[in-house]
C-alpha cells in the first residue's frame, strides 16, 4: 500500500474518531461550563489517561516498538518475534500496572497540588480525585493496545489501531447525555473511559489474532530481549511524546488558576486535530517502510519517501495552522459556545489558541522527523532532545506564566507560547542532527513544494481574516454562527485547494498516483489477506 494510502486509512479512521470527540467536548462544556470547577476536575482527571493515550495509543511506543519486531520477524522468524513480544508485554505490563495502582493510592494526596486552586473547595478536589482513579487504569490498557497496534502496523495493517479509538468517545459521551445530574454524569465518564480502554485492547488483540499471531501471556521477566527491547522502546516513546510531556507540563502550571486547566483542555483538543490526524498517521505509516528501506541501505528511497512524507504533512498542516491562527474564536464560537461554555469563555480560549496555533507544523513535523531515528533503532538522541525541550518549555512556560499577569495579559496564554517554542526547537534539534549525520536533507523538490503550499495557504489566510473581522455581519446575514463557521471552512478551503492546484503544489495526477495501490513485493512480510 502506498505511504499516502496508509496515511489516509488512518486519517479518514481517526477524523471519526475525532468527531465523536468533538461531540463528546460540547457536551461536556455544555454540562460543565469552560471554565468552572467541574470542567477543571474533569481536565485534572484526564491528564494521565489522555497523556498515556497519546504516547502509545498515537504512535510514540509503537513506533519504537515496531523497528524491533520487524527485525525479530525477519531474521529470525514470526514465533521468535511472537515471544519477543510476549515478554515484552508481561513486563511492560506488569510495570504500568504497579504504577497505576501506586497513582491510585497517591492522588488523594496528590489532587489538592495538581489543582492548588481549588485547594479549599473540599467538594471539587474529592470530585477530581475520584474522577482520576477510576479513569487511572486506562493506562494499562493503552499499554496493551499500543503494542497490539504496533504488531499490526508491522504487518500491514493500519485500520483497526485506527478505529479503536472510536470507543472510547462512544464510551464518554452516553453518560454525559444519559444521565441528568452533572456530577454523577462526570464520574459515570470518568469510569467509561477505563471501559473503553479494556473494549479498545480486547478488539486489537482480536485482530492480531485473526492475522495468526499467538501472544502468549508470560510472566514477567528481564529478559535479555526484554532488555533491549525496553532500551530502544522507553527513550523512543519519550522523544515520540516530547510535544506530549509538553502538555501535561502547561496542565500542571494551570493548576493555580481557576478556569485555566479548561480552557488549555479545549484549546488542546483543537490544535491536536492536526496532530492527531495527519502527523501520527504520517509518522506511523513511516516507520514500517523506512526500517525495510533502512535495512535495505535503500538511501534514495529513504530520502524519497521521507520528502514524500514531509510535503504530504504540511499540506494539511499549514493551511489547518493558519486558520486557527486567524480566527480561533470565530472556530470556537460557531463550534462550542453553546450551554454552560459562554462568548466569553470563546474568547479567552481563542487567544491560547492562537499561541498553539503557529506551534502545529513544528508539532507534525516532529512526528515525521523521529521515525528515521525509530527506524534505525537509534532513539537515544531524539530522546536526548525530547529532555531539552521539555526543560525548556518547563522554563518558558512558568516564566510566562507568572509574569504576564502583571501586565494584564492572560498566562495560559505564556504556557501557549512555552509549548510551541520548544516544538519548534525539537524540530531544530531533529533536524540538524539527520543532516549531521547524512541520513536526511530536504530535496530542491520539497523545498519548492513547501513555497508553494505556503503561498495558497498565506492567500487562504488572508480571505479567513478578513471573514474573522466580519464574522458578526456574516453571522447576521447567514442566520447562525454555525452556518458561519461552515460556509467560511468550506470557502478557505476552495480558495487554497484552488490556487495549489493553480501552482501545481499538488496535482491531480499525483493525488491519484498516490492514491493507487502499490503491487505487493515478493518480499513482503504481509500474511495472506492483503492490506488494510
Amino acid at each position: 500500500m502506498s505511504l499516502a494510502r496508509n496515511v489516509f486509512v488512518q486519517s479518514g479512521l481517526t477524523l471519526a474518531s475525532r468527531v465523536l470527540g468533538f461531540v463528546r467536548d460540547l457536551a461536556l462544556n455544555a454540562r460543565f461550563g469552560g471554565q468552572g470547577p467541574l470542567m477543571d476536575a474533569w481536565a485534572t482527571a484526564q491528564m494521565l489517561p489522555n497523556l498515556f493515550r497519546r504516547l502509545f495509543a498515537e504512535g510514540a511506543f509503537a513506533q519504537a516498538f515496531v523497528p524491533v519486531f520487524a527485525h525479530e520477524r525477519a531474521t529470525a522468524g514470526p514465533e521468535s518475534a511472537e515471544a519477543m513480544a510476549s515478554q515484552v508485554l508481561a513486563f511492560v505490563m506488569a510495570v504500568v500496572v504497579l504504577f497505576t495502582i501506586l497513582a491510585e493510592v497517591a492522588l488523594p494526596f496528590l489532587m489538592p497540588m495538581l489543582l492548588s486552586a481549588y485547594a479549599d473547595d473540599t467538594r471539587s478536589l474529592e470530585m477530581a480525585t475520584l474522577m482520576a482513579q477510576l479513569a487511572m487504569p486506562y493506562l494499562a490498557c493503552m499499554t496493551l493496545a499500543s503494542l497490539l497496534s504496533g504488531v499490526l502496523n508491522t504487518l500491514g495493517r493500519f485500520a483497526l489501531s485506527a478505529g479503536a479509538p472510536v470507543l472510547l468517545n462512544l464510551c464518554t459521551i452516553a453518560p454525559l447525555v444519559l444521565i441528568g445530574d452533572a456530577e454523577a454524569a462526570a464520574l459515570f465518564a470518568s469510569g467509561a473511559v477505563t471501559i473503553a480502554g479494556i473494549l479498545q485492547a480486547g478488539l486489537l488483540w482480536w485482530g492480531v489474532r485473526r492475522l495468526g499471531v499467538r501472544l502468549a501471556i508470560v510472566l514477567p521477566a528481564l529478559t535479555t530481549v526484554v532488555r533491549r527491547v525496553v532500551v530502544l522502546a522507553v527513550p523512543g516513546a519519550i522523544a515520540g511524546g516530547a510535544m506530549q510531556v509538553n502538555s501535561l507540563v502547561s496542565q500542571i502550571l494551570s493548576g493555580s488558576d481557576e478556569g485555566a486547566r479548561g480552557v488549555l483542555y479545549n484549546a488542546d483538543r483543537l490544535y491536536q486535530l492536526p496532530l492527531g490526524l495527519i502527523g501520527v498517521a504520517v509518522g506511523a505509516a513511516l516507520v514500517p517502510r523506512l526500517s525495510s528501506l533502512f535495512a535495505r541501505s535503500d538511501t534514495v528511497g529513504a530520502q524519497r519517501t521521507m520528502d514524500d512524507g514531509i510535503a504530504l504533512a504540511m499540506a494539511f498542516t499549514i493551511p489547518a495552522a493558519l486558520a486557527l491562527l486567524v480566527m480561533p474564536f470565530l472556530i470556537i464560537d460557531g463550534a462550542v459556545t453553546r450551554g454552560a461554555f459562554t462568548s466569553d469563555d470563546a474568547r479567552r480560549t481563542a487567544e491560547v489558541l492562537r499561541h498553539f496555533a503557529w506551534g502545529i507544523p513544528a508539532f507534525v513535523l516532529a512526528k515525521v522527523l523521529t521515525p528515521p531515528f525509530f527506524a534505525r533503532q537509534k532513539t537515544g538522541r531524539p530522546m536526548q532532545f525530547a529532555i531539552a525541550t521539555v526543560v525548556a518549555n518547563t522554563i518558558i512556560g512558568s516564566a510566562l506564566w507568572f509574569w504576564l499577569p502583571t501586565v494584564g495579559i492572560d498566562g495560559a496564554i505564556g504556557l501557549a507560547i512555552g509549548t510551541s517554542l520548544a516544538g519548534w526547537f525539537n524540530v531544530a534539534l531533529l533536524s540538524g542532527a539527520l543532516a549531521f549525520d547524512g541520513v536526511y536533507r530536504p530535496g530542491a523538490h520539497l523545498i519548492g513544494r513547501l513555497v508553494r503550499l505556503s503561498a495558497a495557504s498565506i492567500v487562504m489566510a488572508a480571505v479567513l481574516a478578513v471573514c474573522a473581522a466580519r464574522y458578526h455581519d456574516i453571522t447576521d446575514v447567514l442566520g447562525s454562527k454555525e452556518a458561519t463557521l461552515a460556509v467560511v471552512a468550506l470557502g478557505g478551503f476552495g480558495v487554497f485547494a484552488g490556487l495549489a492546484l493553480a501552482l501545481r503544489a499538488v496535482s491531480l495526477a499525483e493525488i491519484r498516483g498516490a492514491l493507487r495501490r502499490e503491487p505487493r513485493s515478493s518480499a513482503s512480510a504481509l500474511p495472506p489477506g492483503g492490506e488494510d
